[in-house]
């Protein structure tokens, strides 16, 4: 397990467990954070999952795919993401993931 610290768009920060080898969406939705729609349920089609990543979930790179619909987003920025994407591991601990404004 390791520890992530999600924003909501309060600005309420709090700190979840999750397994490694989940999408970080799936680690957000299932520790109860609705404000995180992530409507097409993964499958890289929509973009209400988009968050801002911090620490070493920057590091990682986007698929095209990713980086195309994030472009839909009037809120895209440096350190956005699809949560849908992002794989986590154990390098991923104590990374600080802000949920994105609503498009």
């Amino acid at each position: 397990m390791i520890t992530l610290n999600i924003v909501d768009r309060q600005g309420n920060t709090t700190p979840i467990s999750a397994p490694t080898d989940i999408s970080l969406m799936e680690a957000i939705r299932d520790n109860g954070f609705d404000q995180l729609l992530a409507l097409c349920g993964g499958c890289c089609s929509c973009a209400t999952c988009h968050v801002y990543v911090e620490g070493p979930l920057a590091e990682l790179d986007r698929s095209d795919d990713e980086d195309d619909l994030l472009d839909s987003s009037a809120h895209r920025n440096s350190a956005s993401r699809l949560s849908c994407q992002v794989r986590l591991s154990a390098e991923h601990d104590g990374s600080t993931v802000r949920i994105a404004p609503e498009d």
